[in-house]
């Protein structure tokens, strides 16, 4: 199987299976979803879910966070991971957009990435969410998921993780891509035990091919 095909018959799967795959973070504009996706860094969907209605009803946009300290902000967000650092980050990013973009998220990578507490993975979760930009965020799951199935061959890092992915996926499915790729390392590609034996890209997996296949034989 050639790697274009690969690309093909994992994206059919995900297609039929899974077409309206989106974020599990829970917003409802462009601003609950930056503070949303600040705060999932190294942390489950689940918590934020359970964190951020309570955090918007006290900030519920931009201005009165950024007319707030961290110190205020943290007791909302203790029960996050890092909520000390998190705190100053998301005052700090709301400061910023305030002063220097008028109130507006910016909507490219690169001034994304300007804010407090924005990586390149939340810059492009950012704009492939709310603009369907064709922009590829690489978190744990994504980059799992990828390397096993076999549509990224010796990455060794995210962003290497990431080019190859934007290099071979059709323009107008990156954005859903990502989304499909950290689903199926959620619940079924997980990192210690993969769930092989209910997944249905086993005929297009190397992962499978390589290691299931082999200790079976």
């Amino acid at each position: 199987m050639t790697r274009k095909e690969r690309y093909r018959l994992v994206y059919e799967y995900f297609e039929k299976h899974n077409p309206q795959a989106e974020t599990e973070l829970v917003y409802h504009n462009p601003y609950q979803l930056l503070v949303a996706v600040i705060l999932s860094a190294q942390c489950t969907d689940k918590r934020v879910n359970m964190t951020t209605p309570a955090f918007f009803e006290k900030y519920p946009d931009f201005a009165s966070l950024a007319n707030t300290t961290p110190a205020e902000v943290f007791p909302l967000i203790k029960s996050i991971s890092y909520p000390n650092n998190k705190a100053k980050h998301l005052v700090g990013m709301a400061q910023m957009v305030m002063e220097q973009f008028g109130g507006h998220i910016p909507m490219t990578v690169e001034e994304l990435m300007q804010l407090p507490g924005v990586g390149r993975k939340t810059a492009n979760v950012i704009t492939s969410v709310i603009d369907q930009q064709p922009n590829m965020a690489v978190d744990t799951h994504v980059f799992r998921v990828a390397a096993r199935i076999g549509l990224t061959v010796n990455a060794t890092t995210p962003l290497a993780a990431e080019k190859q992915l934007v290099a071979n996926t059709p323009e107008q499915l990156i954005h859903k891509a990502h989304h499909w790729l950290i689903l199926h390392g959620r619940y079924v590609c997980i990192a210690r035990n993969p769930r092989c034996e209910i997944c249905g890209l086993k005929p297009y997996c190397k992962f499978f091919h390589r290691r299931v296949l082999k200790e079976i034989y």
